[in-house]
């Protein structure tokens, strides 16, 4: 029978678990908070539910993001502020649109600050953020809705799994 803490059991899987760092394709399971810098207005957080789980540089985070993790591993926590720049981008006048309201389906009440999918030539959904709303016509922002908001990511890194 092997001898305790002599690399078997779970206090041994544990420490295997501390040293690994996370790099490009490692699976990361993580809770984090999501706040505009500006106001400190919380926008999304899992710490009160299940964690989010990705794989380093699969896009599913902003890369200004998925750069800072690297190098954490399980037990790290720490907090991130990423300008504009890194995150979504500055917002956009071009990505603003004026639409004849006609041009919504009468399922569909435009509303300030309602989140409407549009679809696109190529058949790809994308969102639209109603900015204003008149008689005849509703304006349209299709820029990500973080984008020209500074960001604070708070993160506490859970678990990491080596790249596959």
């Amino acid at each position: 029978m092997p001898a305790e803490g002599r690399g078997s059991g779970p206090a041994s899987t544990g420490a295997r678990m501390k040293r690994c760092r996370t790099e490009a394709g490692s699976r990361v399971t993580l809770h984090f908070s999501l706040r505009l810098e500006q106001d400190r207005r919380l926008v999304d957080a899992t710490q009160d539910g299940d964690p989010m789980s990705l794989v380093i540089g699969e896009g599913d985070l902003i890369e200004g993001l998925e750069r800072r993790l690297l190098g954490l591993q399980p037990g790290d926590k720490r907090c991130f502020e990423i300008p504009c720049a890194e995150a979504y981008g500055p917002a956009r006048t071009d990505q603003v649109h004026t639409l004849p309201r006609a041009q919504f389906p009468p399922t569909v009440t435009p509303e300030l600050g309602l989140v409407v999918g549009f679809e696109t030539p190529g058949g790809d959904e994308v969102p639209g953020v109603i900015r204003q709303v008149s008689e005849d016509e509703v304006v349209v922002d299709f820029c990500h809705p973080l984008a020209g908001h500074d960001l604070i990511f708070e993160v506490e890194i859970l678990a990491v799994e080596p790249p596959a």
